[in-house]
């Protein structure tokens, strides 16, 4: 539903029927009339232009839209039109306002045949004005929101709020031992049953309630994003769990088509590095662009690093384990910010550079237990420069740490 554009117009479509009744009730209370008189065969002609005004503003602006979105997710990635384009509730109002206004400009047009209902004609011109204004409105925002450098920031806008809420508690330093349950081999093992699919998210209260009930353990056997087909494992149940009707563990999981960033945290980052990886192609071959979404990496990857990734292990108020899921850990992410990126753009000097800055600010600004998996992406960096550039001297440039890429001022000697 998030993802969905006809939802809010649809509701503006229903709501246009209660409007109008209401304001007839109201015309025909008041009597309600201008300080001058119209014809009916004029409100009839210009209700009629008002009609034909707001369907084309309808069909214009969802075929411009289209196309738009189709260029853009072609130039970045097709990722981007499920997460971010069709979420945005400034093209979903401006839509099911032209649709209300549609609807309300019609049923006006159907009452004004033998007399001029004045408050629903006044009522009508205002909306058609406050339609054109959204219409140009509408123009130069798209125009804003299908730039690159709109859409790394808004996924990475998302992407920190998942983190936050996938991620609530601090990081902390790493103890002898993480699970002090260690589950047995589990007495039931619930296979995936229906449709193929992503799975999107899990509703994990939901599942802790569950194995308090039946006094037991529900693990959840794959990670949210995964994939997972029919007959693959779905839950291992331990204990009273075994109980716990199919239906109901089934229907705790979401499943869908695509990934969606909802408990997805690593899908931002997917999302940005597939934006920086194809403007690195040599078909696109757009470094800028991928050092801005570089930008946002950064931002990403430095709240993970705050926060603490080992919330694994669900229990209930009393204490007792009931839930085990798998996130994935501080090397995952980084593997995923860095990996890709290093192999497609080692080659440019501005992403070198920008990726040396993001790893030497990250040992900065993170506890002493992420540095190690830092330290190591900086030295497949150095090795990376190495094969890349021939020339001592471009090798000097390309180890100078600059968070602009190519000519910020921050760096002016090679990194040690």
């Amino acid at each position: 539903m998030r993802g969905s554009v006809w939802v809010v117009p649809l509701a503006a479509f229903a709501m246009s029927f209660v409007i109008i009744r209401l304001l007839a009730r109201l015309d025909d209370a008041l009597h309600w009339a201008w300080s001058w008189q119209l014809e009916v065969a004029v409100v009839q002609n210009v209700l009629e232009g008002f009609v034909a005004a707001m369907l084309s503003f309808i069909v214009f602006t969802s075929s411009s839209l289209l196309v738009a979105i189709q260029i853009a997710s072609a130039q970045l990635t097709p990722r981007i039109i499920a997460t971010t384009l069709l979420r945005d509730n400034t093209i979903r109002s401006v839509i099911a306002l032209f649709v209300m206004t549609l609807a309300f400009n019609l049923g006006v047009l159907s009452r004004a045949q033998s007399a001029v209902p004045y408050v629903l004609f006044t009522a009508a011109l205002a909306l058609t004005i406050i339609s054109v204004a959204a219409f140009l409105y509408l123009i130069d925002y798209a125009a804003r929101l299908l730039r690159p450098v709109s859409i790394v920031q808004r996924v990475g806008e998302i992407g920190l709020g998942v983190i936050r809420s996938v991620y609530p508690a601090p990081t902390r330093q790493p103890g002898p031992a993480e699970h002090s349950d260690r589950l047995p081999a589990p007495g039931r093992i619930l296979a995936h049953d229906g449709a193929s699919g992503v799975v999107l998210a899990v509703h994990l209260s939901g599942l802790v309630a569950l194995a308090r009930a039946a006094d037991g353990v529900v693990e959840f056997v794959p990670s949210v994003g995964d994939f997972i087909a029919v007959g693959e494992p779905l839950f291992r149940l331990h204990g009273g769990a075994l109980g716990i009707d199919d239906r109901l563990l089934r229907g705790s999981v979401a499943l869908g088509s695509e990934r969606t960033m909802e408990q997805d945290p690593t899908f931002a980052l997917r999302i940005l590095v597939d934006i920086a990886i194809k403007a690195l192609s040599a078909a696109i071959n757009d470094p800028t662009t991928a050092v801005m979404a570089m930008d946002q990496l950064h931002r990403l990857l430095r709240l993970v690093g705050l926060r603490d990734l080992r919330e694994e292990e669900l229990r209930d108020a009393a204490g007792n384990l009931r839930v085990v899921y798998f996130t994935p850990n501080w090397e995952d992410y980084v593997h995923l910010t860095c990996t890709e990126i290093r192999h497609c753009g080692a080659g440019s000097v501005q992403i070198a550079r920008r990726m040396r800055s993001m790893l030497e600010n990250l040992l900065q600004s993170l506890p002493d237990h992420r540095h190690a998996e830092l330290h190591r992406q900086l030295e497949l960096l150095d090795q990376a420069i190495e094969r890349h550039y021939p020339f001592e001297e471009d090798r000097a440039l390309a180890r100078i740490g600059d968070s602009q890429g190519l000519g910020g001022a921050a760096g002016t000697h090679p990194s040690r």
